[in-house]
């Protein structure tokens, strides 16, 4: 089915299409986590664990961003898997660079020097840079949950 065919059937439908600015309404936000977290102790997690943290945040995210209009579990998942694989991270890592601030690239320049155990199939670089997305959306959510929205939202998924 063609892209204006399929809008004009989901509009027969009632389905909805979900827009990027609702997301942050779907994700939970940092004020409802069980406890507060301070900087001292947000300097002592590892950019690994930021990493680990940051790789759920970012594939929450992207599934949301996929959930409208409906569609087969198989479609959600090539979509995601399209989004959330190494070599798609490190393209988003290159174009949200620009509009990162000083203490982000901070975070950015930590998770790529604690990038270690690479898929084989990868480039060094590339894994590095996928790590490095990661530490900064799990550092941001639980540090800045509204700055992570926003860079969030500059990224281009393709639907």
């Amino acid at each position: 089915m063609k892209p204006k065919e399929e809008e004009a059937k989901n509009e027969r439908d009632g389905v909805a299409k979900l827009d990027s600015s609702e997301i942050p309404s779907l994700l939970v936000n940092t004020t409802q986590l069980p406890q507060a977290i301070s900087e001292t102790q947000v300097q002592q997690i590892s950019p690994s664990a930021l990493a680990y943290l940051g790789d759920a945040i970012y594939e929450l995210y992207v599934r949301i961003f996929f959930l409208l209009p409906q569609q087969r579990l198989e479609s959600y998942h090539r979509l995601v898997v399209g989004q959330v694989r190494a070599e798609t991270q490190a393209l988003h890592l290159r174009s949200l660079t620009p509009h990162l601030r000083s203490n982000e690239l901070e975070i950015v320049r930590r998770g790529r020097n604690a990038a270690t155990g690479r898929p084989k199939r990868l480039n060094p670089k590339i894994y590095q840079q996928a790590t490095s997305l990661e530490t900064l959306v799990g550092y941001l959510y639980i540090t800045d949950y509204p700055r992570l929205m926003e860079l969030l939202q500059k990224i281009h998924l393709e639907k």
